[in-house]
């Protein structure tokens, strides 16, 4: 008999925000893969029995890299061992869980999906940024900034996201905001449209600044950010100036 692979999700950075399910794995697993952007407290909470094997990958790094993960779960699980894949934020939204649980299935391993706060999600609110509100926003869409490079054409309809949706949450799309913006407006989106960008957020280095479509790209290099960042777009932004609490 196989051990088991868990696809969890760390959360958005503040070690609070894990949930109760991923700390239980944690003290039972016989080894964790962990990501680049899992803080150090919640890999301090990782028993000293278990083995730790860091598979985090930066921008730029080969995306051959994901090969190596998937045979390391699948070989520690032919060992009757039990497997956290620790993922930042949550494991299906933009962290490839689901590649990784069609791995698994196709190699007959067992595994259950944990789900985590998208940092999406809590770096917005961790901004005082509420992503629906009933007078501002009734729709949201999570986007990546950065697809698979191995695609021959980008699938993200920028301008058509221009006008179909209230409020847009742009993940790993730090180095191609100017892009991204300018595609917005050439879609319909009002100059004026707010935007913040959240550097680390929910964790004490939480730094968020903000601008309209047209400016945020200067402040950007201005402020001198750098990923990890999360980057929302429409009216709900000017909320934080009311109901920020960080």
């Amino acid at each position: 008999m196989s051990g088991k692979v868990y696809l969890v999700g760390a959360g958005p950075g503040d070690s609070k925000l894990i949930t109760l399910r991923a700390v239980e794995l944690l003290q039972k697993a016989d080894v964790v893969l962990y990501d680049r952007l899992v803080s150090k407290k919640i890999i301090s909470m990782i028993p000293k029995k278990a083995e730790k094997i860091y598979v985090g990958r930066a921008v730029g790094d080969d995306t051959t890299h994901q090969n190596s993960t998937n045979d390391l779960m699948v070989k520690y699980a032919k060992s009757k061992k039990n497997i956290v894949r620790l993922k930042g934020g949550d494991p299906i939204i933009f962290g490839r869980g689901g590649e990784e649980a069609e791995f698994l299935k196709e190699h007959n391993v067992k595994y259950e999906i944990v789900p985590g706060i998208t940092s999406g999600i809590g770096s917005a609110t961790y901004a005082g940024i509420p992503l629906t509100h009933r007078k501002y926003s009734s729709s949201v869409v999570f986007v990546t900034g950065h697809e698979d490079p191995e695609k021959k054409t980008e699938i993200v309809k920028w301008k058509k996201l221009a006008k179909s949706v209230d409020t847009i949450v742009i993940m790993m799309g730090l180095s191609r905001i100017d892009v991204i913006c300018k595609q917005l407006v050439a879609g319909g989106l009002d100059e004026k449209t707010p935007v913040a960008v959240i550097q680390n957020g929910t964790t004490p280095k939480q730094k968020m600044i903000k601008g309209t479509v047209t400016t945020i790209a200067k402040k950007i290099k201005d402020n001198k950010i750098t990923p990890p960042t999360n980057i929302i777009i429409g009216k709900v932004v000017d909320l934080s100036d009311i109901i920020g609490w960080k």
